[in-house]
Order: structure tokens, then C-alpha cells, then sequence
């Protein structure tokens, strides 16, 4: 009797940790936009709770390395923006511009916010600290927009490709996640 109860249990957790390892996934996903959400981070939450069940079992390495790319991709979030401002002729008023854009743009109730901070900050920064005529500094605000669109775009990419990883190892196992204990 135990055994059953015991069974049904491990069964119950599995699929809890399946359906909350998937609303990570899908936050993920949303979070390569949002930057409220760290993207790839969520996404790489989403393949350790698939580990934990009992159907799916990834290697550690393979949790280190999904770790590192989130985290790298993580830290690189921050600095493409800056990078994109510098490029395109933005000096280091442009790039601190850039970054508090940024982040005024994150607290910002403003629809869009988080596009239009970096674009804003860029361009204060170039036009009032570095007295640019306003064709350079909107020159550095464009490498601060494209910087951020390049950003959004790979932490896309990474967390497609860690939800492509969930759905193939959870479709793959999920007999084994709903088949055996109910019967």
C-alpha cells in the first residue's frame, strides 16, 4: 500500500516540476524581450526542473555548460547595448548614457521603455556631456538600439534552443513521466 501511495507521489512531483519547468521555458522565451526577465536564465531553470523529475536525466556536464552560456549571455545583455553605442562613434559619455537609459527604461511605466531608454540615454549622453552635433550623437543612440536588438536576439536564440531541449527530452520521457505508477 505504501509502495502505490509512494508511486502516485513521485508521479505528482514530476508532473508539478514538468508544468512549472515549462512556464519557465515559456517566461524565458518572453524574457529575451523583456528585461525584467532574465531570458536564458529562466529558460536554463526550466531544463534543471525537467532534471529533477525521475523520467529525465541530463548529465552534470550538461548542466554546467546550459549554466555558463545563460550566465555569459546574461552578463553580455548589459554590455552589447554599450558596446553597440561605442561602435557607432558614442564616446564614454554616450556608453554611461547608454546604460542608465537602460535602466530608466526598465523602472519606466513608458509602453516600450526598454527600447527607447538606451536610444534616449545615448543620445543625451553624446549631445549634453560631449557637445556633439545632434547627427553624432543620434549616430551613437542607432548603435545603442542595434546593440540592444542583437541582445534581445541571442538570448532568443539560447532560450529556443534550451526549450527545443525541454520539449524533445520531456515529449521523449513523458511516457515514462504518466505511464508507469497509473497504471
Amino acid at each position: 500500500m505504501t509502495s502505490y501511495l509512494d508511486d502516485h507521489l513521485i508521479i505528482i512531483m514530476d508532473i508539478l516540476l514538468l508544468l512549472l519547468g515549462l512556464v519557465c521555458m515559456f517566461l524565458g522565451v518572453i524574457g529575451s524581450f523583456l528585461p525584467v526577465l532574465p531570458g536564458p536564465s529562466l529558460s536554463w531553470l526550466g531544463l534543471l526542473l525537467l532534471h529533477l523529475t525521475d523520467a529525465v536525466s541530463f548529465s552534470h556536464i550538461f548542466l554546467g555548460i546550459t549554466f555558463v552560456i545563460a550566465l555569459v549571455i546574461t552578463i553580455l545583455d548589459y554590455i552589447i547595448p554599450a558596446m553597440g553605442t561605442k561602435r557607432f562613434g558614442g564616446s564614454k559619455a554616450g556608453t554611461i548614457g547608454t546604460t542608465l537609459g537602460l535602466i530608466v527604461g526598465i523602472l519606466s511605466p513608458i509602453p516600450f521603455g526598454i527600447l527607447i531608454g538606451p536610444f534616449v540615454g545615448a543620445f543625451i549622453g553624446e549631445f549634453v556631456f560631449n557637445q556633439s552635433s545632434s547627427k553624432n550623437a543620434l549616430k551613437a543612440a542607432v548603435g545603442s538600439f542595434i546593440g540592444l536588438l542583437a541582445s534581445s536576439f541571442m538570448k532568443l536564440i539560447i532560450s529556443m534552443i534550451y526549450f527545443g531541449l525541454f520539449l524533445f527530452e520531456g515529449i521523449s520521457e513523458a511516457s515514462t513521466l504518466f505511464g508507469g505508477a497509473w497504471s
